[in-house]
């Protein structure tokens, strides 16, 4: 079977992205349209969900993707006007400092419902209308490489994210003979919004030492994986978690030192 550059198209196909308004979603959101995807943004806030959703051409719905309820309106609202979902980017997260001795169960709770929960109420709600329908599609989740190591001050939000790997692992098995590929995605140190936010002006400080390509990633190097996942090129991959992170799930520890320039394991 040849390859073919068309196999890399979205054109004619439906892809939903949560968290769409702004940082990885909406560069996601962008990705998926540029490839000629009808792209829906399922975002709960009002002005980010407007304003992508006209700057990508794409159908905003703003919607908690914490709540089921809102999660089923929005798909039958997506189906309506744009047809079947067969492309899901489960994008939608949040992030805040929560050491271990002093995460409340309501802390707990908030971490999982914004990292966990939604990954499986939206992929349930779209791959059930899918396996109805009898059409293939993709889910991508986004998780991040805080859910293959430890993340001090993070424990909550880590957890949440290793649940979404391995979430990902027993969805593709569950959903493979329904031809229903499952990935995920992890980044490192991509520039976001959020990101500026939580690092204020060292977001870049250090970086050098940090990711071995030197550079933080951008949102559009996020994407282009995402459309990857999304196409027909990717037909034979499930269950897998990509790591687009400059090479820093790689380097397990090792890293470049800021005066030699040269790798070394830890601290000398």
């Amino acid at each position: 079977m040849a390859i073919d550059p068309a196999d890399i198209l979205l054109t004619g196909r439906v892809a939903v992205v949560t968290g769409g308004g702004a940082g990885i979603g909406r560069g996601i959101a962008a990705g998926m349209a540029a490839f000629g995807a009808s792209v829906a943004i399922w975002e709960r806030d009002l002005d980010t969900c407007a304003h992508a959703a006209e700057s990508i051409g794409a159908l905003g719905i703003v919607t908690d993707v914490r709540d089921s309820a809102q999660v089923d309106t929005a798909l039958q609202r997506t189906t309506a006007e744009l047809g079947p979902v067969t492309i899901l980017v489960n994008n939608a997260g949040g992030v805040f400092s929560s050491p271990l001795l002093e995460t409340s169960e309501n802390g707990w709770d908030a971490l999982y419902r914004a990292d966990l929960r939604h990954v499986l109420l939206c992929t349930q709600r779209v791959a059930r209308q899918l396996i109805a329908a009898e059409l293939p599609g993709s889910i991508i989740s986004l998780t991040s490489i805080e859910g293959v190591r430890a993340a001090p001050g993070y424990a909550a939000y880590a957890a949440a994210k290793a649940g979404v790997i391995n979430y990902t692992k027993t969805a593709a098995l569950e959903l493979a003979p329904h031809g229903i590929r499952v990935n995920a995605l992890a980044p490192d140190i991509t520039l976001t919004e959020g990101l500026a936010q939580l690092s204020g002006d060292d977001t870049t400080a250090g970086i050098g030492s940090v990711v071995p390509m030197e550079r933080p990633g951008h949102v559009d190097e996020i994407a282009g994986t995402a459309v990857f996942l999304a196409s027909t090129m990717a037909n034979y991959i499930t269950g897998q978690t990509i790591h687009v992170d400059g090479g820093t799930h790689a380097a397990a520890g090792w890293h470049h030192n800021p005066q030699t320039g040269e790798y070394q394991l830890g601290p000398r």
